[in-house]
């Protein structure tokens, strides 16, 4: 049985900025596919939806830090089309051929821009938006990095944040094994899925987290299929939910 205590360091085969595009495109497509199965993206979808549902406007700004593909902001911009909330939606990603294949895919969606960002480089004064979003990007970073682009963040999102992670254990890391034997196409998504779980987090690590962020107001929760949404609000105004 491997040890689940710590977080893994090892990098994933993902983030080799020479990985070819077509291999690219194909992992993808492993990782949306296990995002619909699981329901992965769902998560992020309905906690936006709250968010502005306590916080009623007219227009949000949302931006995908480590926006891959593309596909969670394409989610986004379909479930908001032909409703009278008006999204403008901004993802973020360092890797070139990432942000490639998220442009191509992403033809029929106006609302959505991508720049390429080292979201860990970013300036509050020269960049800010209403709802930031993390999905499977903060397990990326290190013990060290994470408290770095959470500060950050809090000051770039004048509502709030929604991360959607993975739960670090055992029994997601050997489930995983089996999903991937049957569901997962490409080595590097098989590979990769296995390491990020290694590299997710325990409840009581994003607690550690939280209590480095003032004046925001957090809830950590559990969901299906072993991940965990933590919603941060950032807006001065009082109000939370469960």
């Amino acid at each position: 049985m491997m040890d689940f205590q710590y977080r893994n360091t090892e990098p994933e085969l993902m983030d080799k900025p020479n990985v070819p595009i077509d291999i690219l495109r194909l992992v993808f497509r492993d990782i949306n596919k296990s995002n619909r199965y699981l329901g992965g993206n769902a998560i992020t979808l309905a906690n936006v939806c709250k968010l502005i549902k306590l916080f009623p406007g007219k227009q949000y700004t949302i931006a995908d830090m480590g926006c891959g593909d593309g596909e969670m902001l394409r989610q986004i911009a379909g479930h908001f089309r032909n409703k009278e909330t008006e999204v403008v939606l901004i993802g973020l990603d360092l890797n070139e051929n990432a942000l490639a294949i998220a442009r191509e895919l992403s033809v029929d969606f106006p609302e959505i821009t991508f720049l390429k960002q080292d979201i860990l480089a970013l300036k509050p004064q020269d960049f800010n938006c209403d709802i930031l979003l993390c999905t499977l990007t903060m397990h990326h970073f290190s013990n060290a990095q994470i408290p770095l682009f959470l500060s950050k963040f809090t000051k770039l999102a004048k509502i709030g944040i929604v991360i959607n992670d993975l739960q670090r254990s055992a029994l997601s890391y050997y489930l995983f094994k089996g999903f991937s034997a049957i569901f997962i196409k490409t080595k590097i998504a098989k590979h990769d899925g296995l390491i990020s779980i290694k590299s997710g987090f325990k409840k009581k690590d994003l607690i550690t987290f939280s209590k480095d962020l003032t004046h925001t107001t957090h809830t950590i929760n559990w969901k299906w299929a072993f991940r965990y949404v933590w919603v941060i609000q950032t807006s001065r105004l009082s109000q939370s939910y469960e």
